[in-house]
């Protein structure tokens, strides 16, 4: 069984608490997922199944959505609202005009240095693994891309926006560099991803549904790899090269895309990627 699964995660449980539950539920022990989510936050992780494993790294490298709460005032060793805090100062006065201007200050690609409290490897060790210890490291700046972020609401001492971004951008740090703009100190104190690609919160399912689903030897929640990767450009085999793709040969072509979605009679048969002018067998489907 191949394919991926759109789950709108709860708050207050892990990604791999995700994976635990899955693998018990559907019996299969080749899961896994793209994109962690800490255990504040909500919504979308696409969790691949089975040879679709595979193809995980095409997933995380597609562009993130997200509705996050920021509040001002205070901030967090975590940058969200789990951690101690260290910091305190004056909750600015918020106008809408200025909230906005401070937002779109973001748009565009910039660099990001990743939080202490986050699952990168330094030396072989995870960056939150040393912070609990009560050391600081110094860490690379990291190129980001903020494609849109906009404001949805204003309180009093709180401010929600949603932003659309690439791999690789640490919501939190961009709450707190908000906040500094603003000129306050901040924490992030919810938050919900909405999107993962063309992987959308309003096409998800609950832990609860996947269990009802199984228990009535339903699996349409799984979404196929032909499914998933629909929008890719598809390539037709002559027999021969079904073949050849079959055995893991090398086929030539004239395509340019860095991924491309295999047929043969009209039906669909993997995923190849394109490198120097050959197409390398990436995924074969499991019933060819």
């Amino acid at each position: 069984m191949d394919g991926f699964i759109i789950i709108n995660k709860p708050k207050g449980i892990t990604s791999f608490d995700i994976i635990r539950i899955l693998r018990k539920s559907l019996k299969m022990k080749a899961i896994g997922h793209a994109g962690t989510l800490d255990p504040l936050a909500t919504g979308v992780m696409v969790i691949a199944i089975g040879g679709a494993t595979k193809l995980l790294q095409y997933i995380e490298a597609e562009y993130k959505e997200y509705r996050a709460t920021l509040e001002l005032g205070f901030e967090t060793d975590t940058l969200d609202s789990e951690g101690e805090v260290v910091k305190r100062a004056e909750i600015p006065h918020l106008e809408n005009t200025r909230v906005c201007d401070v937002l779109k200050g973001f748009l565009g690609k910039s660099q990001q240095i990743p939080p202490m409290y986050s699952a990168i490897k330094i030396n072989g060790q995870k960056l939150y693994e040393l912070a609990r210890k009560n050391i600081e490291v110094e860490r690379k700046a990291r190129d980001i891309e903020i494609f849109d972020i906009s404001l949805q609401s204003i309180g009093e001492n709180r401010v929600v926006f949603t932003s659309k971004v690439s791999k690789g951008t640490y919501i939190r740090t961009l709450c707190s560099d908000i906040a500094q703009k603003l000129g306050s100190v901040g924490t992030m104190v919810e938050l919900e991803r909405t999107a993962i690609g063309n992987s959308l919160l309003s096409n998800s399912v609950t832990l609860e549904n996947i269990e009802e689903c199984v228990s009535n030897g339903d699996f349409s929640f799984i979404e196929t790899v032909e499914r998933k990767f629909n929008a890719l450009e598809k390539i037709s085999l002559s027999e021969k090269y079904y073949h050849w793709f079959l055995n893991g040969r090398p086929i030539e072509t004239h395509v340019t895309e860095a991924l491309v979605s295999l047929f043969y009679n009209g039906e669909f048969i993997g995923l190849g990627t394109v490198e120097k002018g050959l197409i390398i067998r990436k995924y074969v489907k499991e019933s060819v």
